[in-house]
């Protein structure tokens, strides 16, 4: 044998004993720290394989999933933001009704398996779930058109443990454009946001509701970042400056992120990875350390879109294999603290300060003004109030100000 070859295989033993050293490492931070992801579609797996029949399913060695419970033990996942999402085509028929059959599925797998999830509505509640062992499971709405332009249907979806709304998915609402509009491939109907779209937004700012970016056009982003008097999150969306895709975020976007204490939770999809099929863990990565530079880690986070794509890296298969990431990470020599940033202590701190924005406002009444009904009048749409007959009216511009100017002025004497 060679001196060269013996250098050779001396040099594959240190860089594998150096991987080891940093899995075991990204084990412990990831057992002292939760790992909080932002978005997983399992809920739509089991709607679209099995009709909600959880009965039918067995969550602990399910095969056809991205996500069980055996790789979530295996994948160290401390909570999860599970998706009540129903696709665009139910909007102005039975969005609402079939949102509320998955935030129902939500709540019967933990009810199903409570000695491996526990629901959770709040900060606190994600703490104690980690403390106890067990994941802790909220609920995100994925979609404007799931409320039906509907206040009174965004507060029940709250009342019933949703803490997030994505403001659209892949179609406009009749109060807000969706990230297709960047791509030239629909039209822009509200310039952004529609006057009833603020009212969202001032609305969800004072139930304590994290407003999701993900799948909104650029100018939507930069709306809800003057408007919103709490910090936003992306909860599953990547660097637009890596792979230059619509989903992702561009750089003076995870700027201004930055400034107004948001968070950025990185997608796994290939094509918003590499722009392409195929992508390697290294190709994810790439994003965290893009997103670090540019915005600082305290934007960033974990977003992997589990069982909600058809494409992921090799070595990000499924929902165990995060830790091999988080060892990448390190490898690239993030330290313990910045890694314990990017997996939960920056989404909690994004959550702690949206619930005392919620405890600023808790004395201002809900908005009780509806959409006008002219914007959403359609074949399949009832209205018993004496005000939509034959009558046009307008959200008030100078209430909605006024509203919008109060929230603020709370909040920075507040601080």
């Amino acid at each position: 044998m060679t001196a060269f070859s013996n250098r050779s295989r001396e040099q594959k033993v240190c860089k594998s004993r150096a991987e080891d050293q940093n899995f075991i490492r990204a084990q412990r931070l990831m057992s002292e720290t939760p790992l909080i992801d932002g978005h997983n579609d399992l809920p739509w797996q089991l709607r679209k394989q099995f009709d909600n029949q959880l009965n039918k399913v067995n969550l602990t060695t399910l095969s056809t999933t991205h996500t069980n419970i055996e790789k979530i033990k295996k994948g160290q996942l401390g909570a999860q933001f599970w998706s009540a999402y129903v696709p665009c085509a139910s909007q102005y028929k039975d969005a609402v009704r079939q949102t509320l059959e998955q935030i129902d599925v939500i709540h019967r797998m933990c009810q199903k398996y409570p000695e491996s999830f526990m629901f959770a509505t709040s900060t606190q509640d994600i703490i104690d779930a980690f403390e106890s062992n067990r994941t802790a499971s909220l609920i995100g709405v994925e979609g404007g058109h799931s409320i039906d332009s509907s206040l009174g249907t965004l507060r029940t979806m709250y009342h019933l443990g949703a803490r997030y709304l994505t403001l659209t998915h892949s179609c406009n609402t009749p109060w807000a454009d969706n990230w297709l509009v960047d791509t030239g491939s629909e039209p822009s109907q509200h310039n952004g946001l529609s006057p009833f779209g603020k009212q969202v937004i001032a609305e969800m700012n004072r139930l304590g509701m994290l407003i999701d970016l993900a799948h909104v056009p650029v100018k939507v982003m930069n709306q809800v970042l003057d408007l919103s008097a709490a910090p936003v999150i992306f909860s599953h969306s990547s660097a637009y400056s890596i792979c230059p895709h619509k989903r992702n975020v561009p750089d003076d976007v995870l700027i201004r992120v930055n400034q107004t204490g948001g968070i950025v939770m990185v997608n796994f999809y290939n094509d918003y990875v590499t722009c392409g099929k195929t992508a390697k863990l290294s190709d994810v990565a790439d994003h965290f350390d893009h997103i670090k530079k540019v915005g600082g880690v305290e934007i960033v986070g974990f977003g992997g879109d589990f069982d909600g794509v058809t494409r992921l890296p090799q070595g990000l298969e499924d929902v165990s294999k995060v830790p091999n990431l988080v060892a990448e990470l390190l490898r690239r020599k993030w330290t313990d603290e910045e890694v314990k940033a990017a997996l939960g202590n920056n989404l909690l701190r994004v959550m702690k300060e949206v619930e005392k924005v919620r405890d600023r406002l808790s004395e201002q009444s809900p908005d009780d003004e509806p959409i006008p009904y002219h914007e959403v009048e359609n074949p399949c749409r009832t209205s018993f109030s004496s005000s939509d007959t034959g009558v046009i009216h307008s959200v008030s511009a100078p209430v909605l100000l006024l509203t919008l100017a109060a929230q603020a002025y709370i909040t920075l004497t507040a601080q």
